[in-house]
């Protein structure tokens, strides 16, 4: 008798209509844009996370109990508090706080009282709860800031509410992946800077912004490119705002590649140094108030650059081009295109659109950020 070798088993079923990771996580950052909470797992407990600057007084009244408040180490610096070391710092929240003192820690434009005090108890070092807490709140571009409450029913309130449920360390690693967005339209535009153009547009596939490239002529991709990595502006790129140079570097880059016959210019949107546009007319304010555009940025509780340039070089890759002459002050971004495979053959220096309203700007970005601007 023949013996039949036994049949494989079967692979276990997954229901297609599962959310995935990158599914959940882009849910989240809306629900918190929205002020809806969320819930994040660590070990041993779970946190619930409320966005400050989209908290309302029902939600806040609602938590009954003592709580904290995690922002950024620069917004804890700003407050004059001790941090520890690392991105991310607890401020305890007495039980008797009102909302608008909390709102006040977390946003400069908002005084407090005279008699408000920010908290310098000890407080516990921060786990992977706050420090997921403040990247999904960043990634949906409010003040990073979040009040978190832990408990043992935190879990059975977030399901009873059918809230979004995500282990912390299962955010942060998929915040920190690389986003490659897939190409879905193009078409011939024909520009005052470039007549010879096309756009292409690129989705991200986790639901983020979509971001562009304006292609020129026909780029031999054999050659070094001439390209220039372009993020969003909207002050600059749209309304002509003489407070920055971005609006000239684009038409400069374009009418380059229009002189040369051809280029590529990839358009991120990452308004404000990936900060968002609210938040960069937040640093605006301050920015009239004396500060310049980093120590804004800091008193927000951001970094000097929250942009991340591996979309740029994700797109590049999908146009086939893996070597650039890059249009560019800034040598981080030469760097970071390297660190990803994108060979930078040549800078060519972009100074232009300097103007007595921008002065400061610029020189800082030189000081500061190691701008080439001399």
């Amino acid at each position: 008798m023949r013996i039949l070798p036994p049949l494989p088993s079967a692979a276990p079923s997954v229901d297609p209509f599962a959310l995935g990771t990158a599914e959940r996580v882009s849910r989240m950052v809306s629900d918190l844009r929205l002020g809806v909470p969320v819930a994040l797992l660590g070990q041993p407990e779970a946190a619930l996370v409320l966005p400050v600057e989209t908290l309302s007084d029902e939600r806040f009244a609602a938590l009954g109990r003592p709580c904290q408040l995690v922002v950024t180490s620069r917004r804890a610096e700003a407050l004059r508090h001790r941090p520890h070391e690392g991105e991310v710092e607890l401020l305890p929240v007495p039980a008797d706080a009102r909302l608008d003192w909390i709102r006040a820690l977390a946003d400069p434009s908002r005084r407090m009282a005279a008699s408000d005090a920010v908290p310098q108890a000890p407080q516990q070092q921060p786990t992977s709860l706050h420090r997921a807490a403040i990247r999904l709140v960043k990634a949906a571009e409010l003040l990073p800031a979040a009040v978190v409450l832990t408990g043992p029913d935190v879990l059975q309130t977030a399901m009873r509410n059918t809230l979004g449920v995500l282990g912390a360390d299962e955010v942060l690693s998929h915040l920190l992946l690389p986003r490659s967005p897939r190409p879905v339209s193009d078409a011939r535009v024909p520009m005052l800077a470039a007549r010879n153009g096309r756009l292409h547009v690129f989705r991200a596939t986790d639901g983020g912004p979509e971001h562009y490239a304006v292609e020129v002529g026909q780029p031999d991709r054999q050659t070094p490119v001439l390209v220039r990595l372009h993020s969003a502006c909207f002050t600059g790129d749209v309304l002509g705002s003489l407070k920055c140079d971005c609006g000239p570097q684009l038409q400069a880059a374009l009418a380059a590649m229009e002189a040369e016959g051809s280029g590529v210019l990839v358009y991120l949107n990452q308004e404000g140094r990936g900060i968002g546009l609210a938040n960069k007319m937040r640093a605006y304010a301050l920015q009239d108030q004396g500060l310049d555009t980093v120590e804004a940025n800091h008193r927000l509780g951001f970094e000097d650059d929250e942009r991340d340039f591996r979309t740029g070089a994700a797109l590049l890759r999908q146009m086939g081009i893996g070597r650039v002459r890059l249009m560019t002050n800034n040598p981080a971004k030469i760097s970071r295109l390297d660190g990803e495979g994108i060979e930078v053959v040549e800078r060519v220096p972009l100074q232009v659109g300097r103007g007595p309203d921008n002065t400061r700007y610029l020189d800082t970005k030189a000081r500061k950020s190691g701008h080439l601007l001399a």
